[in-house]
């Protein structure tokens, strides 16, 4: 007689470790299946023969070669290597210091109290919503101590680097001959964008870069000026390098009337369309401000303006970046960054390299004493007082 295993004879015992293995092998393959479609995309790059070459060049080096080398040093020069291949200055490899300098900036805040001080202790500024503004400090105040140094003879900088970015910190100013002391911890504040009522009831708005919060910020400072009567106003884009192309479409959207074109994107075998999708709109005159350093984002910003609004442009020929740029973080921290479009403006005019000519074209002049006057500002506000 077969003897019965636990219930089971022989043959069913067999059966199911055969079934087993088998189901334990697809599945297996499933997942290196998916793992590699993750790694290699849908491309058949895993049946790439260049890709193949690489990783056996690689494999022999880590086997072979005589002497050491840090693998992920190894990696990233080549990936470096191919996007250096490409031979264009906007398709990079940055480093993990590189990405997180590019992070901090786009983000577009900063620790600090809310103030912005001369070279010197003379707060200038006070900006609203900020721990400054809410514990009572006011413009003119003299900053005489922080945190228990003095201040006397201490530069801007200096004064700046003595507030402690982690904690609570004690600051003593002077107002009017009297003596102020206040507790005040820093928090994240956006950077707010310099703004001012020039003469005539012009309003001036600098913008530095594209942050994440540009648009954010914009809309305070506009708003700050209408509420100090502005019937016009002059958006300084000049030696802006540009960011992000969300800022740049925000900004436009305050301004265009609903369904006016802000861009085109132009990519392998496409085109789509950015139109202003918003109720707002505006009706001030508007002068932009560019020279050679306007670029990217800013020429977007620039050229909606000009086409889609009627702004005047005022200054030199912009720097001509009419590409977009995709990231990619990489799990080491750094980041790849390569061109997936060209952007067009709204007459769909690619202006990559040969960058948008003002209405007005003005050269920074020097007066008597050698030093720069900004006679493209003047100009600005000429045409404006007409």
């Amino acid at each position: 007689m077969r003897k019965n295993v636990k219930g089971f004879e022989i043959k069913h015992v067999i059966l199911i470790i055969i079934v087993t293995a088998i189901i334990t092998s697809i599945t297996t393959g499933v997942i290196l299946i998916n793992r590699n479609r993750l790694l290699f995309g849908s491309s058949g790059l895993l049946n790439d023969s260049g890709i193949n070459e690489f990783v056996k060049v690689y494999n022999s080096l880590e086997n072979n070669y005589y002497g050491d080398f840090n693998k992920n040093e190894i990696i990233d020069a080549a990936i470096k290597g191919m996007l250096d291949y490409l031979g264009e200055d906007y398709s990079t490899y940055l480093n993990q210091e590189e990405t997180d300098n590019l992070a901090e900036e786009l983000r577009g805040q900063y620790k600090g109290i809310g103030i912005s001080i001369t070279e010197g202790n003379k707060i200038v500024k006070v900006f609203d919503n900020t721990p400054a503004k809410r514990v009572g400090i006011e413009e003119n105040d003299l900053i005489t101590n922080v945190n228990g140094t003095d201040t006397a003879g201490l530069s801007q900088v200096e004064i700046v680097n003595l507030i402690d970015k982690t904690k609570e910190n004690v600051i003593e100013v002077d107002r009017n001959g009297e003596k102020h002391t206040y507790h005040i911890t820093p928090e994240s504040i956006n950077y707010p964008l310099t703004r001012t009522i020039l003469e005539n009831n012009i309003g001036y708005i600098r913008i530095e870069t594209f942050s994440n919060t540009v648009g954010e910020e914009f809309k305070k400072a506009y708003s700050e000026l209408e509420n100090k009567n502005m019937t016009s106003l002059i958006i300084d884009l000049r030696s802006n390098s540009g960011g992000l192309l969300k800022g740049a479409a925000e900004i436009a959207n305050i301004f265009l009337e609903k369904g006016k074109v802000i861009y085109y994107l132009e990519s392998k075998g496409k085109k789509e369309v950015l139109k202003d999708n918003t109720d707002e709109a505006k009706n001030i005159p508007i002068i932009v401000l560019v020279n050679e350093g306007t670029a990217s984002a800013s020429e977007v910003l620039a050229a909606a303006l000009k086409e889609s609004y009627g702004a005047t442009l005022v200054g030199k020929t912009t720097y001509g970046k009419g590409r977009v740029q995709q990231t990619k973080k990489l799990e080491d921290g750094s980041m790849v960054k390569y061109t997936t479009a060209l952007w067009l403006t709204p007459s769909e005019e690619c202006i990559d390299e040969f960058g948008i000519q003002p209405d007005y074209d003005v050269q920074l002049e020097k007066n008597e004493e050698g030093l720069y006057e900004d006679t493209q500002l003047q100009k600005a506000e000429e045409l404006l007082t007409r």
